[in-house]
């Protein structure tokens, strides 16, 4: 599999779909990759990567960013509150607002520095005890209180049991969204971004699949 692969196969998915060419973007999460991969990739053409640490992405994106233009870094990983301003920084986009006390720590750092990233709220729509999100019974109220902060929340972000069928938890994220009038849907992994790509998918998230396995 290669970049060029998951892109012919991005741009097939929305065809099937009705959709529009390139209505979805491809999140290349490079965490955990080596940098001569990563290189590669950002020779390639490609320009959106994914971070699930704010370390990570502190000692590897400023030295590209000085080398390849245009580079954009979401974090699609947990946000510790006092690493908030160091991502205020470093990401574009922050994919996983999932508690009250970390909107709380973004709408003040946003008043402070002046600008915020563009914010997805992460629905554990799996109810999973041990996975980060807001429930969905509580998704409608934290997405108005978010709202109130004057928060860039642009849509919404899940990552569906690993044992359950993803197209369950779509099609919740989708309607969640709808009705809460949010236009973007981070959802989708190596595995099932085709199908999240029927639901509405606005960002998936593919990373072994193009990079090649992590090395830890």
């Amino acid at each position: 599999m290669s970049l060029q692969d998951i892109v012919a196969r991005i741009r097939k998915a929305e065809a099937d779909a009705g959709r529009e060419p390139g209505s979805v973007r491809l999140v290349a999460i490079s965490k955990q990759q080596p940098n001569e991969r990563v290189e590669a990739v950002l020779k390639a053409g490609h320009r959106l990567f994914g971070e699930n640490r704010v370390q990570e992405a502190a000692g590897k994106w400023p030295a590209f960013r000085e080398r390849f233009e245009n580079v954009e870094v979401h974090l699609v990983g947990p946000l510790q509150t006092n690493k908030a301003r160091h991502a205020f920084g470093l990401f574009q986009t922050v994919h996983s607002v999932d508690r009250p006390k970390l909107a709380n720590t973004i709408a003040r750092l946003a008043q402070e520095e002046g600008h915020c990233p563009d914010l997805f709220i992460q629905v554990n729509t799996g109810e999973e005890p041990q996975k980060a999100g807001i429930l969905p019974a509580d998704a409608d109220s934290f997405v108005a209180e978010c709202k109130a902060m004057d928060l860039p929340v642009r849509g919404l972000m899940c990552i569906p049991p690993v044992e359950e069928e993803a197209s369950l938890h779509f099609a919740l994220l989708a309607k969640i969204a709808a009705r809460n009038g949010l236009a973007e849907l981070s959802m989708g992994m190596s595995s099932d971004f085709e199908k999240a790509i029927t639901f509405g998918a606005t960002h998936v998230r593919v990373g072994s699949a193009i990079f090649g396995e992590r090395t830890l």
